[in-house]
């Protein structure tokens, strides 16, 4: 009843964000499948089921549907740190919660790595996607330095500039390495470098 309700009274207004979602997915899938941006409008559209030119319709270009797969992606990775601190107590829980969230499983599926590594390179050359990346990390920044404060004191914001550095650092080793990646891992790491912070102990 509700296909018939909006195909009868809203087919543009009610299909335009069902559409535009599916060619955002479809835009990440691509992206993990070539494993680059070397990829069409043409393919992202076969894929979400719609032609080329529909798809050109609800996004201007091909750099318009990775912006729109990179905010998702944003979105989504947003979600699950915010999810992971609701559930976090005191500040060494909330640390830990951000690095658990920033080497989940969803961060290391295919499409995830493949929209994370060419989202650094897009960021580059596209002013849009270098404000997302600086966005990104500004956020990062906040929830360490909200964990770190309590503990450091105003050392908060270097050792959180320095553990910001090192989650992106530790998800290139894991996602380029060879084999599966391994987020307990990186997060054990981490961990391991933030109590040497603590502790005064460069490492």
């Amino acid at each position: 009843m509700q296909a018939l309700y909006w195909g009868a009274a809203m087919p543009k207004l009610g299909m335009e964000p069902i559409r535009k979602a599916a060619l955002v997915k479809a835009t990440i899938v691509e992206i993990g499948r070539a494993r680059s941006l070397d990829v069409t409008v043409s393919q992202i559209a076969k894929r979400a089921g719609m032609s080329s030119a529909l798809a050109h319709h609800y996004f201007g270009s091909k750099e318009d549907m990775f912006l729109a797969a990179m905010r998702h992606v944003l979105t989504l990775y947003g979600a699950e740190v915010r999810g992971a601190l609701a559930l976090a107590e005191g500040p060494q829980g909330r640390l830990r919660a951000v690095l658990a969230a920033s080497f989940s499983p969803a961060n290391f599926r295919r499409e995830a790595v493949g929209a994370w590594l060419n989202f650094w390179l897009l960021a580059q050359t596209v002013p849009e996607a270098k404000r997302l990346l600086a966005v990104y990390q500004r956020r990062l920044r906040s929830n360490l330095v909200a964990g770190l404060r309590p503990l450091s004191g105003i050392k908060a914001e270097a050792i959180a500039d320095g553990l910001g550095a090192l989650i992106d650092g530790l998800y290139l080793r894991e996602v380029l390495k060879s084999g599966a990646p391994d987020g307990a891992a990186a997060v054990a790491v981490a961990m391991d470098y933030l109590r040497g912070q603590l502790l005064g102990v460069v490492l």
